[in-house]
């Protein structure tokens, strides 16, 4: 039972200390999850002799900056997808904003609408076609799909805020 009461206690700590590094309870309860199954993945690294809490708590540092890490090359990712989009194209400079401004949201999308909105309006796939290709329900196809136009029509994909006014151009808004 003394154990079990350590686990609890390790547990506990790793919660905090994901709760402190990440300052959001559900994003903090995701380093613990990844950390608790980095741990045990990784068991035979844990040393009896050392402390049990000072390795877990050590793993859910190194998830955490990991995902910091992450985030950031995702970001970086994101705006060169965007630069090499608006790149290939010469169009006027309102219209080059403008497009500038649309690949940007796009490349922010997360991962599932950006893959339903790039399968149905780039490839062209019907609804049915990106629920096959997806492996989901065809309502989940059209709810993600809903979700990322409404995004980029809205401008809440993280660059909400930051739409540019034009100056002696059409500005829609």
């Amino acid at each position: 039972m003394d154990d079990q009461h350590d686990m609890e206690a390790d547990l506990r700590a790793m919660r905090r200390y994901a709760r402190a590094l990440a300052r959001d309870d559900q994003d903090a309860d995701d380093v613990v999850q990844d950390a608790l199954l980095r741990a045990i993945e990784r068991k035979a690294t844990y040393q009896p002799e050392r402390s049990r809490t000072r390795w877990l708590l050590a793993i859910v540092h190194n998830v955490f900056v990991s995902g910091k890490r992450r985030q950031v090359a995702e970001a970086r990712r994101n705006d060169r997808f965007a630069e090499t989009l608006q790149a290939s194209i010469d169009p006027q400079q309102e219209e080059h904003v403008r497009l500038k401004e649309i690949a940007r949201g796009f490349a922010a999308l997360p991962d599932a609408q950006r893959a339903v909105l790039h399968l149905t309006a780039v490839e062209g796939m019907s609804y049915q076609e990106a629920a096959d290709v997806l492996g989901v329900p065809i309502g989940t196809v059209m709810s993600r799909l809903s979700r990322a136009r409404g995004a980029l029509r809205e401008g809440q994909t993280g660059t909400a805020g930051k739409h540019l006014r034009l100056v002696g151009g059409r500005d829609e808004q």
